[in-house]
C-alpha cells in the first residue's frame, strides 16, 4: 500500500469520525477536523509499518488494509471522544 492509500484511508476515517461522533450541535471546527484526519493517517500508516515488522502480514495483503482502516477509526474515535 503507498502513502496516498495511507493518507485517503486515514483522513476519511478520522475525518468521519469527528463528523459523526455524537456531541456538540455547533459547527465542527477545521482545525479539529484536519487533526482527527491527520491523526488517522498517522494511525493507518503506523499500523501498517508495525504489522510488517511484526511479521503479522507483508505490504499489500488484505491483513494490511483491514488493520489500517481499523486503526484509523479507533484513533479517531478516541481523539473526538476526547476533543468533544
Amino acid at each position: 500500500m503507498g502513502f496516498l492509500a495511507f493518507l485517503v484511508i486515514g483522513g476519511i476515517s478520522g475525518a468521519s469520525a469527528w463528523i459523526f461522533y455524537p456531541g456538540q450541535a455547533n459547527r465542527p471546527k477545521l482545525e479539529k477536523l484536519l487533526l482527527a484526519a491527520f491523526l488517522g493517517f498517522v494511525a493507518a500508516l503506523g499500523s501498517s509499518y508495525l504489522g510488517q515488522y511484526f511479521a503479522l502480514f507483508q505490504s499489500g495483503q488484505m491483513l494490511e488494509w483491514l488493520s489500517a482502516i481499523f486503526a484509523s477509526c479507533l484513533t479517531g474515535c478516541i481523539f473526538t471522544a476526547l476533543a468533544k
